[in-house]
């Protein structure tokens, strides 16, 4: 069975979730009832690991149980179809991370961000453009020139197929009319950037985290973070858009529930969900994991996640990715 049939076999399963949507107000909510977050990926990852520090303090602003339920599949599909099809009653939040504007293009399910309200954005991860130090590319400019002599030279490891890394450098190829090589690893970055490390490619997109060491050592030089400001981790390199180069390209973590979720438990737990990620308990995970602290509220989230939506549906069928 192809990757496709499992993945549609596997959201089938997920719709058997009751679709009946329980009433509720915020007289009511959340009451002595718990609350469950869906992670979409497996127990100790950062995704699970962010998922759990805010279940901590959520319960602490909602003043309820806050459990964490790891429901994996599908680049994610699975669990977050898990919570499309729950009660959308606020008592079901999904850890939404930047791939559920990306999977529907990707062919895994038809769920997008359109089928969710956010409650909240806890934090980003930017893609940065690294090469080896002995390289002739001093900057982003030379790097970017050298590329459009040598269309298809430049060879780009990612952390694999599909992977916001590879859309990542696809959008370095669009926004500046280049074409490379990418080059997906499949056991994720760190096969990327140890393949950059023994010269088997020219350059990596990846997050600043995952080449610190290396260029700390000075193994490395990053030319160009493609977030929305500076990164914390690497806060000497420059950001693309100062450069003039229009791509912000990042990885984010947020959380959310069922589009039909009446307003004002939305509200209830955007409050919470506010006091949650700015807490010093998330600041200090995401500071030691390299991620950025980057709050934003639910309407905010909604916005960007859809004008990601659009881009992503849109570039992702151009890059020729088959997802068996």
């Amino acid at each position: 069975m192809n990757m496709k049939k499992l993945v549609s076999a596997a959201i089938a399963a997920a719709m058997c979730v009751s679709l009946t949507a329980a009433s509720v107000s915020a007289a009511d909510f959340p009451g002595k009832k718990s609350i469950t977050i869906v992670c979409p990926y497996a127990a100790g990852g950062a995704s699970d690991t962010t998922s759990r520090i805010f279940a901590s303090e959520l319960e602490k602003a909602i003043g309820t149980t806050v459990m964490v339920q790891n429901t994996t599949g599908a680049s994610g599909a699975i669990g977050l179809e898990t919570v499309r099809n729950s009660k959308p009653d606020g008592y079901t939040i999904a850890y939404m991370p930047v791939e559920s504007t990306m999977l529907s293009a990707l062919g895994y399910t038809d769920l997008t961000t359109n089928d969710f309200r956010f409650i909240g954005r806890a934090m980003t991860i930017p893609a940065a453009i690294t090469v080896k130090a002995d390289s002739e590319w001093e900057t982003f400019e030379d790097f970017i020139a050298y590329a459009k002599e040598h269309p298809g030279e430049v060879r780009v490891g990612n952390s694999g197929t599909g992977s916001i890394w590879q859309v990542a450098a696809a959008s370095v190829e669009e926004v500046c009319d280049v074409e490379f090589n990418h080059v997906p690893f499949s056991d994720g970055a760190a096969a990327a950037v140890t393949a950059l490390l023994g010269g088997n490619i020219e350059a990596v997109a990846v997050s600043p985290s995952e080449v610190y060491t290396n260029v700390e050592s000075g193994d490395f030089r990053t030319l160009a973070i493609l977030g929305e400001g500076p990164s914390s981790v690497l806060p000497d390199v420059p950001v693309a858009t100062d450069l003039g180069y229009d791509i912000v390209i990042q990885g984010w973590g947020g959380f959310a529930v069922p589009k039909d979720t009446p307003d004002d438990v939305v509200e209830i737990l955007e409050a919470a969900a506010e006091k949650a990620i700015n807490s010093d308990a998330m600041k200090e995970l995401l500071e030691s994991n390299g991620y950025e602290h980057a709050y934003l509220n639910g309407a905010d989230m909604d916005a960007k996640a859809a004008e990601e939506l659009e881009y992503y549906s849109e570039l992702i069928p151009t890059m020729g990715i088959v997802m068996e």
